[in-house]
């Protein structure tokens, strides 16, 4: 299973970004990043896969995950037409405004219990997924009395399960993230192009056998297995752009359709031609 670090808003000093209806369903994005995430769903039914928890969630779900912690999309594999809605918080409105002010206190408390990961239900799921769709909406300062607000509706409540007994501890430390964020953005700026291992391993100043036992250590793939994945992800945005087979094969960085085509079954359990028809044919 691959994991991605991702990078959130880096040039902006607002605490927050907000993500309305995001569209992910088709991607299986394993991935992590500093920052806290609140998510709301409504009208989906799919996993909740949250650091070392697994469970599934129906019709609708409410979830603030802590620092660090890698979880999958919650619309992976969701074919019904659902609503989603994402806030994600800098860890510095914790550290350097939250932690100062005694009357946060209990949102403080909040943050710390996401280190486990929280599971919200019954009317505080209700009341704060209806407002989280309006978020979007907002001026910057109504976003932030607004976000306060929620923190403390949900500081408050007693609708929530803890999703680890201990909260969730991430093996991967800040020199390992910040390798592992340069590698990723590697494969982003490159992936069209051919990348070797011997020219993936000089860029991180490690000879190739080095980086082959550290990737496959720190993601649980082999590197190759990394970039097709990615690769196939990027394919599948252009065969839902109308791209045909052939375009998406080699504008992904494949050289052989025939490689392109195997690759993809094996990845997605379907061929191209496939994919393209089946989503597609939803969509109308």
């Amino acid at each position: 299973m691959r994991i991605e670090l991702e990078t959130i808003g880096k040039d902006s000093k607002s605490p927050f970004r907000i993500l309305h209806n995001p569209r992910l369903n088709h991607l299986f994005y394993w991935h992590f990043h500093p920052e806290y995430e609140l998510v709301y769903i409504e009208g989906a039914s799919a996993i909740r896969h949250v650091g070392d928890h697994i469970s599934n969630y129906n019709d609708s779900d409410l979830v603030l995950i802590g620092s660090n912690i890698p979880h999958l999309n919650f619309d992976h594999g969701v074919q019904t037409a659902y609503k989603k809605d994402v806030l994600h918080i800098k860890p510095f409105l914790k550290q350097q405004l939250i932690s100062e002010i005694p009357e946060l206190d209990a949102v403080y408390q909040l943050f710390e219990r996401s280190r486990h990961g929280i599971a919200f239900f019954g009317k505080t799921r209700e009341e704060v997924g209806k407002r989280m769709q309006d978020l979007h909406r907002l001026t910057h300062f109504q976003l932030f009395m607004e976000v306060l607000q929620l923190l403390e509706l949900l500081a408050n409540s007693t609708e929530y399960s803890l999703l680890h007994d201990q909260p969730f501890v991430n093996t991967y430390n800040k020199k390992e993230q910040e390798r592992l964020r340069r590698i990723y953005a590697y494969v982003d700026e490159y992936y069209q192009q051919k990348i070797g291992l011997e020219e993936i391993a000089a860029f991180t100043n490690l000879g190739k056998e080095a980086f082959c036992r550290y990737f496959k250590k720190a993601t649980g793939t082999t590197f190759i297995q990394f970039l097709n994945q990615y690769r196939i992800s990027q394919a599948k945005r252009l065969l839902l752009i109308g791209k045909n087979s052939g375009e998406a094969c080699y504008e992904c960085g494949f050289e052989s359709l025939s490689y392109f085509n195997r690759t993809f079954k094996k990845i997605t359990g379907e061929n191209p031609t496939e994919f393209k028809k089946k989503h597609l044919n939803r969509r109308q």
